[in-house]
């Protein structure tokens, strides 16, 4: 959002100072969203310049053209890229920058790669999908349409697991091991930031998809509160469990795009009264070196029940010894209630079928196992086990909320995913249709149900963390999750390898 003072606490002269030393010797696309801004307020960067290092990025990085099917030797992390747009928009951004100076929006200037299912006005929107091929918007999605009133440079749509109906994204490599995934549904959101092709991305969560490619690819994200962000222009999977949010290099990077994103009062809820506004949001941890201290950071069973792999226990292990060293009081507690996955499949099947039976003139344009999910979905038609499985999670949500209270608990930490990114191919074959029983989000679909915020950093290149706060608790979610990155678990920074290998971290 655009401020109204000089943005010290966000931008001081010594960031400007620091930052600008720091890119003296780097490419503008390898900088992140704050790093950039500095550089685009100062005019030791320009919008056009920043464009140019991540279009060029993009052309050295992507594998060749954006491609539906991918290849094992291409990230292809673009569904569609629009260079002459991206110039035309960075231009204005630097006109704006130089007219309004300090008073410019914090992201003006700055590119982003916009998911396959948000919608800008004139252009494809097709969610990686033969079904839609052809598809042009008639106008922005909301969250879009404020984005672009701040001054970002829209650099093309990534892709997605096809209608978001999945946790892989088969047609796009992880950058750091081609021949796994990068995870899903935000999948070309996550390989794009990985690579430093883009500082910003826009991705969805239904199930996870936010929060599994950036486990996957060592990149940050927020699931806000349900509702606290309009779903209006984007192409939906589920209306009460979607949840548009920010991924990003950094949780700090995803902070600035996330209030960006924000403008006045949430909209209204299908499920449940809108969230109150998040208010100001953190882009810094908090001062001293303990910045979650005050804190009450829980442990519960779930993890343990969910069956972690080796390297996830010991990313797990290490961020509750950083929460410790930080300052907050960590306690193992019992979780106060499970996931239905029946109820997850009910709600899920019945939602999505009341958007894709208007395609069903197209069918045979569909992923197998896209196709296979809708055909079930398509036997979901009936209003009583809809509304009785919305009951019960709503139910599940107040046990939460409850629980956090009574509890006094500011915060849980869970693994984002209790399994390490698998093997690249079988994503969109038949046998492998999303929803229950997919163990990408075995972890992370209760925290749709109840709409709960949750922030996910990377503890590893492909381990990573969630934390998890009470609806509405943005601001104290975002500073602890902040101060665990800078102070104790930064971001691994992916980089290609030589002699072909698929890539090297100049840390983990």
């Amino acid at each position: 959002m655009a401020r109204d003072d000089d943005e010290e606490s966000v931008v001081s002269e010594s960031a400007i100072r620091a930052a600008g030393e720091a890119a003296a010797a780097t490419d503008p696309a390898d900088l992140g969203v704050l790093e950039a801004a500095a550089l685009l307020r100062s005019r030791a960067l320009s919008s056009v310049e920043l464009t140019e290092a991540c279009l060029r990025r993009i052309r050295q990085r992507n594998g060749g053209e954006p491609s539906f099917e991918g290849s094992p030797t291409a990230i292809n992390a673009w569904s569609r890229v629009y260079p002459e747009l991206a110039r035309s928009a960075a231009r204005r951004a630097d006109e704006r920058l130089a007219r309004e100076r300090e008073r410019a929006p914090l992201l003006c200037g700055i590119p982003i790669g916009l998911k396959d299912l948000y919608a800008i006005a004139g252009l494809p929107l097709t969610a990686s999908s033969r079904v839609l091929e052809g598809n042009v918007a008639a106008s922005d999605a909301a969250v879009w349409a404020r984005l672009q009133a701040q001054g970002m440079v829209a650099l093309g749509h990534t892709h997605t697991h096809e209608f978001a109906a999945g946790g892989t994204t088969d047609q796009v490599a992880n950058p750091w091991d081609p021949a796994t995934v990068a995870g899903g549904s935000s999948g070309g959101s996550a390989a794009a930031l990985a690579a430093a092709m883009v500082p910003a991305a826009l991705g969805s969560d239904t199930c996870g998809s936010l929060r599994i490619p950036s486990a996957c690819c060592g990149t940050s994200a927020i699931k806000p509160t349900h509702g606290l962000l309009p779903l209006d222009g984007m192409i939906p999977l589920a209306p009460t469990l979607d949840h548009p949010g920010p991924m990003a290099r950094s949780v700090a990077d995803c902070a600035a795009l996330l209030s960006g994103m924000l403008d006045g009062r949430p909209p209204a809820c299908p499920i449940a009264p809108p969230p109150a506004p998040a208010g100001e949001l953190p882009l810094a941890p908090g001062p001293g070196p303990h910045p979650l201290r005050g804190l009450t950071v829980a442990l519960t069973d779930r993890p343990a029940q969910a069956g972690m792999a080796p390297e996830v226990e010991a990313a797990l292990a290490r961020a509750l010894e950083a929460c410790e060293r930080l300052g907050a009081r960590v306690r193992e507690l019992a979780a106060p209630a499970a996931i239905d996955w029946d109820d997850l499949t009910t709600i899920l099947a019945t939602e999505a079928w009341a958007h894709h039976r208007r395609y069903a003139d197209r069918a045979d344009r569909y992923r197998p196992a896209i196709a296979e999910f809708v055909q079930a979905a398509s036997a979901f038609t009936q209003a009583a086990p809809y509304l009785e499985a919305q009951g019960r999670r709503a139910r599940l949500a107040g046990a939460w909320a409850r629980w956090f209270e009574e509890q006094h608990v500011d915060l849980l930490l869970e693994p984002t995913l209790a399994i390490l990114p698998y093997e690249r191919g079988p994503g969109y074959e038949r046998g492998h249709a999303a929803g229950a029983g997919d163990p990408m989000i075995a972890l992370t679909a209760i925290w749709d149900l109840t709409g709960m915020p949750v922030v996910a950093l990377p503890v590893t290149r492909r381990a990573g963390v969630s934390l998890i706060a009470p609806p509405g608790a943005e601001a104290p979610l975002i500073a602890a999750a902040i101060g665990l990155q800078e102070h104790a678990l930064p971001a691994p920074r992916w980089a290609p390898a030589a002699q072909g290998a698929p890539a090297s971290a100049e840390a983990l």
